[in-house]
């Protein structure tokens, strides 16, 4: 099939690699010059495993095209599909400027029919505004071409976009038309031979259901960080909390992970959109607004332990060397928007310590979203930030990280300290190298400050 996508970056790129993968025609239209030409050249300008590969086969084999022309890009197309960016503006809201761009240059370029398809996160009703903004710029030419407008939402996981699109666990089409959902079933086919995971409903609901997923997997993962701030209070333990919570089928595991708080472009973004989406309905949407206010707090948490320790040994943190591992908001991603990393930093900096930081991938987005500061260093391996610091805050659980020399960490680490933001380590794997272990909602020991808490 022909296919055009507008945007390429995370889901542009990863929706036409993939869809180019099992043999379309794919096209992708981008304003930045200069991104098209490395992507023609097989340069991927973010990481995500697995996908410079694809990209680079998949140009090589003439079934993957960049380009700035959208009318170059639509000459042919059977669907389009709109994956550019819907920011958070101020109040909150998704900001659709990039969308509406989109959309009115399909209206200019199109000449026949055409399936316009929304896969950005978008609020609900707003294929009703990309038909109207095509339909302008139709009108406005005197053209007369039908198209329909329909809504896929992504569901990938930064860090395993491309299997998450090959082997996806459902395909979510939002339609007004028959020929809509069989151009959409024909497309999706190859990754859905059994037919049981793609499910068709109307758009608006198609539209919902993207906010509405994120904004439970986000509800879980501040239930959890909740917990775990009370299991240290009352002196439980919230690793053994949630073994035994996540074993009922009804609950799982899955995200019941308590550590620094989410990140990232979805999450944050997402459940802020949804509580305006309410208001602007008329709701009050008070779940959604505490899940979003537990998260701002816990991104803090690692802050207050370090202050408390602080306090407990006599030591202003001005004082300090600190160790960072981690800057991407999760590991195999080198995403650090809403990173819980990047606010740690700038408040340690704040407070006048020293920081050397390291992360696997995420290094040059976070130089350059922290942009200059003072007494921030980044270092090209993960013991040259520990040498000689005070302390260790693991921020990523990269998987380096889950095993690392704790023998050579005692004899870097002037406080021998480490704070597990990502609930990582274990005391019995620390303690014997003499150091001192500070996790997520875990209670300290008679022998540490029963101040340390989130």
């Amino acid at each position: 099939m022909r296919v055009t996508i507008f945007g390429t970056g995370y889901v542009g790129l990863v929706t036409g690699t993939c869809f180019a993968e099992m043999g379309n025609h794919v096209t992708c239209v981008d304003v930045d010059a200069r991104k098209v030409e490395r992507l023609r050249a097989g340069e991927v300008p973010i990481y995500e495993s697995g996908l410079e590969e694809l990209v680079e086969e998949n140009v090589h084999g003439h079934r993957l095209f960049f380009t700035t022309s959208a009318k170059e890009a639509l000459a042919e197309a059977e669907l389009a599909f709109i994956c550019v960016g819907t920011p958070m503006s101020e109040t909150g809201e998704a900001d659709l400027r990039y969308v509406e761009s989109a959309a009115r240059d399909i209206g200019r370029h199109l000449n026949g029919y055409c399936l316009v398809v929304d896969k950005s996160t978008v609020p609900v009703g707003t294929a009703d505004k990309v038909r109207g903004w095509v339909q302008e710029e139709l009108t406005r030419r005197g053209a007369t071409h039908t198209f329909n407008v329909a809504s896929n939402p992504e569901f990938l996981k930064e860090g395993s976009a491309v299997d998450d699109f090959m082997k996806p666990d459902r395909v979510v089409v939002g339609v007004d038309s028959e020929r809509a959902r069989a151009l959409l079933h024909d497309l999706y086919q190859p990754f859905i031979r059994n037919g049981l995971r793609f499910y068709t409903m109307d758009i608006r609901s198609a539209e919902m259901t993207k906010y509405a997923a994120n904004a439970m997997l986000a509800t879980k993962i501040s239930f959890i960080n909740e917990i775990a701030n009370i299991c240290e209070r009352v002196g439980a333990d919230v690793r053994q909390v949630r073994l035994g919570v996540g074993a009922d089928q009804r609950i799982g595991l899955q995200f019941l992970h308590p550590g620094v708080g989410y990140g990232g472009s979805c999450f944050p973004k997402d459940v802020r959109a949804l509580v305006h989406t309410a208001e602007v309905a008329g709701y009050q949407a008070d779940l959604l607004s505490a899940v979003d206010a537990v998260n701002q707090r816990q991104k803090q948490v690692m802050l207050h332990k370090l202050n408390a320790w602080c306090t407990l040994t006599n030591r202003p943190l001005s004082s300090l060397t600190v160790a960072v591992w981690g800057l991407a908001f999760k590991p195999n991603t080198d995403d650090v928007r809403d990173a819980p990393s990047l606010d740690l930093i700038r408040a340690v900096i704040a407070a006048g310590a020293q920081v050397r930081a390291y992360d696997p991938k995420a290094t040059h987005e976070a130089q350059k979203a922290l942009g200059p500061l003072p007494r921030l260093t980044y270092v090209d391996d993960a013991y040259d930030a520990t040498e000689g610091a005070d302390v260790l805050l693991l921020m990523t659980e990269w998987r380096p990280f889950r095993r690392p020399d704790f023998r050579k960490l005692a004899s870097q680490l002037r406080g021998k300290v480490i704070f597990d933001g990502r609930n990582q380590y274990d005391e019995s794997r620390t303690s014997p190298y003499g150091l001192t272990l500070y996790p997520i909602g875990v209670p300290a020991r008679a022998s540490q400050a029963q101040t340390i808490k989130g």
